[in-house]
């Protein structure tokens, strides 16, 4: 697994060769979570569950607030108890 990756408009993290992803747009202090994805090799892996954890992090770092637009990160975020504070 490496680093999450910030390219300005995509969270990225690799893990076995394949990159997850997370589309996003930053907005003053609120970063919107347009769509989360796994390759099919990755899904049912937690890769996904581990680039929101990281994602959540460093918006926690930046002092951002998170608003889910895409079903996945709203449902991970609800079952979050160390980053569902950021909600809102």
């Amino acid at each position: 697994m490496s680093e999450l990756r910030d390219t300005g408009e995509r969270y990225e993290m690799d893990e076995q060769g394949q990159t997850s992803w997370a589309d996003y747009r930053r907005t003053g202090e609120r970063l919107y979570i347009d769509h989360v994805e796994s390759p099919p090799a990755l899904r049912g892996t937690g890769a996904a569950g581990r680039l929101m954890a990281a994602l959540s992090a460093d918006a926690r770092a930046k002092n951002l607030r998170l608003t889910p637009i895409c079903g996945y990160a709203a449902a991970w975020l609800r079952r979050s108890r160390e980053f569902r504070d950021l909600v809102g």
